[in-house]
């Protein structure tokens, strides 16, 4: 299912932190979709208080006309944990899916602060709408999926598809972090775990995503279901550099290949020209838009690009 190269167009930034609100203090990050019916969808996003706290916001926009927001929200849609639980220092969206009965899963990972600064511990979390995505409930004070033998300090990142009778997460595992002459660096690819009902998961430190030379870090996929097939994009970082675009293929969604010629590319200047990362893929007409994060992790907020298909 080898596609074509792709060029896309940027449309520079679409959002920006509202720092008029306090739990906006600065960034947006990660954009996550969610459909809201023809050429309307909701992005939610990550925005962070003055203590570093993360919260998850969200905007509609029509991508007939994708400049113009057309309603967002003044308060958080997700607040971090009481102290002490895996998310009380963050929440961040990561992926939406509707369940049988219409209620739509919103998985989240949460994160604390380790002792050595930038150290930290991030799980996954469950939050649930039964408002067709208007309000949303945490299901469990504890993560739906944590650290393992197979992941040891850190679970993250998770993409979300339903698969017939089987629900399919690609989670950030993060296997190593180290600090050398207090110059930190980690490392975490691709892992897959399985669920018959988007709530209850099985792992088997299967990889979708490893790391290829040179490379320490994958981050956070968005996938689209293509010509019988999956293809995703998703940040790669090597030791010493910022977040890359990086693509891959699947014929079964299990065995990814990358391959070159669809990525987005850095700016020569401005608040992409360092980095193109935690980046989301939509398909609408015979277009694909790509929401993403540029510089600083999402400190200037969410960018636009799209590309004729």
């Amino acid at each position: 299912m080898k596609a074509k190269s792709i060029n896309w167009h940027k449309l520079g930034l679409i959002y920006q932190p509202d720092t008029s609100l306090s739990w906006q203090a600065s960034h947006a990050a990660l954009p996550t979709r969610m459909s809201l019916g023809g050429s309307q969808f909701r992005i939610f996003f990550s925005s962070r208080d003055k203590d570093n706290r993360a919260h998850v916001g969200r905007f509609d926009l029509d991508l007939e006309e994708p400049r113009r927001i057309l309603d967002t929200t003044k308060h958080p849609v997700l607040e971090p944990g009481d102290w002490g639980f895996f998310d009380d220092h963050g929440v961040q969206a990561c992926s939406l899916v509707k369940a049988d009965n219409g209620d739509i899963y919103l998985y989240y990972l949460g994160w604390n602060t380790g002792k050595k600064e930038p150290l930290f511990y991030a799980s996954m979390g469950l939050a649930i709408s039964r408002d067709g995505g208007g309000t949303f409930h945490k299901y469990s004070p504890a993560p739906i999926l944590q650290r393992s033998r197979f992941d040891p300090w850190m679970v993250s990142g998770g993409t979300v598809i339903r698969k017939k009778n089987q629900w399919v997460m690609y989670y950030l595992s993060g296997f190593k972090f180290e600090f050398t002459s207090d110059i930190p660096t980690s490392w975490y690819d691709i892992k897959i775990a399985r669920s018959s009902d988007g709530i209850e998961w099985t792992r088997e430190g299967e990889v979708a995503l490893g790391l290829q030379e040179g490379e320490t870090n994958i981050s956070r996929m968005t996938i689209d279901e293509h010509a019988g097939g999956y293809r995703a994009w998703f940040p790669v970082k090597r030791k010493g550099a910022c977040y890359q675009c990086g693509y891959a293929e699947s014929v079964d969604g299990t065995h990814w290949v990358r391959r070159e010629g669809m990525c987005l590319p850095v700016s020569r200047s401005g608040w992409d020209s360092e980095a193109i990362d935690k980046m989301e893929v939509v398909r609408h007409g015979n277009r694909l838009f790509m929401f993403y994060n540029g510089n600083r992790f999402g400190l200037d907020g969410i960018g636009l690009a799209y590309s004729d298909v």
